[in-house]
């Protein structure tokens, strides 16, 4: 008996069910009672039951409460999906993220003086970065191939930590924003300057990739606070 009630434990926790879940283990609870003689608390196994029900519903629902929040790439039942925007109207979108590479003062004095064996620096990496964004959808695989309008990666020396700020803005007149065109835009250009200057330092430091704001779409404006 004991060997058997072993067995649809073992069935129990192998279901990928809620309602197999908890038909299990009130028929786990039987056989416990024909082995020990005590029956089990009815409170503490239905308690049992909800969890695994509450657990199940979290999972296969990507919305978090009453907020219409969530994962927009996880499907009902947790796999990867495209968005569908085609409901959607056409609006005026627009993105602006930033980053910074930490260099050093031996390769930023380098790089000031356009003196890098690879060329200029500075020219190569914008140009990178452009591109990066109209590449967007290739890279990341669960992005709209959108038009873009327009597209700007500066670039600055920044003397107080040997450093090249970088920001990136992209814009688009569509049905999906643009934050990930700016995003890819920067990181692009940031590992463009780490290409450019290796030779001379395995130091450098790509960091701070981070969206700084966005406008338009059903979210609204958004400012990365201070």
């Amino acid at each position: 008996m004991l060997l058997r009630a072993l067995n649809l434990s073992r069935r129990c926790f192998c279901s990928h069910g809620g309602h197999d879940i908890a038909s299990a283990i009130a028929e786990l609870n039987k056989e416990m009672e024909s082995v020990f003689g005590e029956p089990s608390s009815t409170s503490h196994s239905s308690s049992i039951s909800k969890d695994f029900m509450a657990q199940e519903h979290q999972f296969v629902s990507p919305k978090m409460g009453g907020s219409g929040l969530g994962l927009t790439h996880v499907g009902s039942k947790g796999e990867a999906q495209m968005v569908d925007v085609t409901p959607k109207e056409s609006t005026k979108r627009a993105a602006t993220a930033s980053c910074k590479v930490i260099l050093g003062k031996k390769v930023f004095d380098l790089v000031s003086a356009n003196q890098m064996a690879k060329g200029d620096v500075l020219s190569v990496a914008k140009i990178a970065g452009i591109n990066g964004a109209k590449q967007t959808s290739s890279l990341i695989p669960l992005c709209h191939n959108i038009i873009l309008t327009h597209v700007c990666v500066d670039l600055t020396l920044n003397p107080n930590d040997f450093s090249v700020d970088i920001v990136g803005e992209a814009a688009s007149t569509g049905k999906t924003g643009v934050e990930m065109e700016a995003l890819t835009a920067v990181s692009i250009t940031g590992l463009t300057v780490y290409d450019m200057c290796k030779a001379a330092s395995k130091d450098i430091q790509i960091t701070g990739i981070q969206l700084e704001h966005k406008t338009g779409g059903k979210s609204g404006d958004w400012t990365r606070k201070e």
